[in-house]
C-alpha cells in the first residue's frame, strides 16, 4: 500500500493589512484588548475583487512551481472552504479551470476550521487505495466578504489567504501516517452563518438580521476547543506510538494564542516547537494551517525525517490531526 508525501508547499496572503489600530476606528475595542484576548495584531484582507479561487489559485502555482510540476499533471483537486467563490460550482472547478488542470477531477470540502485536515484525511485515503497519485489540497478562505464589521467580538478574528500542498503517492518511509477527524453537530450553534442556505434563504428578512454574517458564541467555543484538543493531540501520539519529545513541530490552526499554548502545554511541547503565525493572519479557517506549514516548511524549521502534528477545531463543530513524518 503506497504512503501519501507532501512533497510541495505553498501559500498566498493579500497585500492588505488590517492592523488592531484600524479596527479601533471601526468598532468600540483595542489594541491591548484584542491581542490579550487573541494573539492576533494585525490580519489580510482581500482586494476588491480578489476571490477565494484567486487566492487558491496564487497558493496552488506557488505549490507547483516548488515541485517543478504541470498543472496537469494532477489526477485530483480538493479545496476546503466555507468562503466559496459561489454556491455552485465549487471553487475547486474554478480553480481546475484557471490552472488548466485538464486531467484532474475537482471538489471542495467544508468542514470549517478543520476543513484542511478533512481534505488530508481524504486526500490520504484516495491514495493509499491507489486510485489517484497526485492530488492538490488547498486551504482558501476570504472570510471579510463574511465578517460583520459591526460586532466587536468577532470582526477582530478572521483574515483571508490560501496555502496548497501537493500529495504524492510514495513507496518511502516518510509521509502521513495517520489522520483522524471527528463531528460533533450537537454543537452547531456555536459557530455558523445561517443565511443563504436552504433554512434562511436569500431574503429582506434574512438580509436585516444579518444573517450572512459569521456567529459564533466565543466563550462557550473556547471551553469545547481546550477541552477537546488536549485529548486530541495525546491520542494523536500514542496512536503512532510517538512522545511529545518526538514532535519537531506543532502546527495548530491560529484560531487563539490562548488555545493554542493550552495545547502546547497539555502536550508537554514548548512554545518554541509550535508555528505561530496568527499575530500577523489572524483566523483564516481553512487556509491556516497550510499557511503556517508553507511558513515553517520554507523557512528551514521542518527537516527531512522530522515528525509534525497538526491540529484544528472548527465549526461543525468539527476537529482533526494529523501526523507527518517528513
Amino acid at each position: 500500500m503506497p504512503t501519501a508525501k507532501i512533497i510541495a508547499t505553498g501559500s498566498y496572503v493579500p497585500s492588505r493589512r488590517l492592523t488592531n489600530a484600524d479596527l479601533e476606528k471601526m468598532v468600540e475595542t483595542s489594541d491591548e484588548w484584542i491581542l490579550e484576548r487573541t494573539g492576533i495584531r494585525e490580519r489580510r484582507i482581500a482586494a476588491a475583487g480578489e476571490n477565494t479561487s484567486d487566492l487558491a489559485y496564487e497558493a496552488a502555482t506557488a505549490a507547483l512551481s516548488r515541485a517543478g510540476l504541470s498543472a496537469d499533471s494532477l489526477d485530483l483537486i480538493i479545496v476546503a472552504t466555507i468562503t466559496g467563490d459561489m454556491p455552485i460550482p465549487a471553487t475547486a472547478c474554478f480553480l481546475q479551470n484557471r490552472l488548466g488542470a485538464h486531467n484532474a477531477a475537482a471538489f471542495d470540502i467544508n468542514a470549517a476550521c478543520s476543513g484542511f485536515l478533512f481534505g488530508l484525511s481524504t486526500a490520504n485515503a484516495y491514495i493509499r487505495s491507489g486510485m489517484y497519485k497526485r492530488i492538490l489540497l488547498v486551504g482558501a478562505e476570504a472570510l471579510s466578504r463574511f465578517t460583520d464589521w459591526e460586532d466587536r467580538n468577532t470582526c477582530v478574528l478572521f483574515g483571508d489567504g490560501a496555502g496548497a500542498v501537493i500529495i504524492e503517492a510514495s513507496d518511502g518511509s516518510v509521509g502521513i501516517m495517520s489522520v483522524d477527524i471527528h463531528s460533533d453537530g450537537s454543537y452547531w450553534e456555536l459557530l455558523n452563518l445561517p443565511g443563504g442556505g436552504s433554512k434562511y434563504p436569500p431574503s429582506e428578512e434574512a438580509a436585516a438580521n444579518r444573517m450572512y454574517y459569521i456567529k459564533m458564541k466565543g466563550n462557550e467555543t473556547f471551553k469545547v476547543a481546550v477541552r477537546t484538543l488536549e485529548k486530541l493531540v495525546v491520542d494523536a501520539l500514542e496512536k503512532n506510538n510517538l512522545k511529545a519529545s518526538d514532535i519537531a513541530l506543532l502546527i495548530p490552526h491560529q484560531a487563539n494564542l490562548r488555545i493554542i499554548s493550552a495545547t502546547a502545554s497539555r502536550l508537554g511541547v514548548g512554545m518554541d516547537r509550535v508555528m505561530v503565525n496568527l499575530d500577523r493572519c489572524g483566523n483564516t479557517s481553512a487556509a491556516s494551517i497550510p499557511i503556517a506549514l508553507d511558513e515553517a516548511a520554507s523557512s528551514g524549521r521542518i527537516k527531512e525525517n522530522d515528525y509534525i502534528l497538526l491540529e484544528a477545531f472548527g465549526g461543525g463543530l468539527t476537529w482533526a490531526s494529523a501526523v507527518i513524518k517528513w
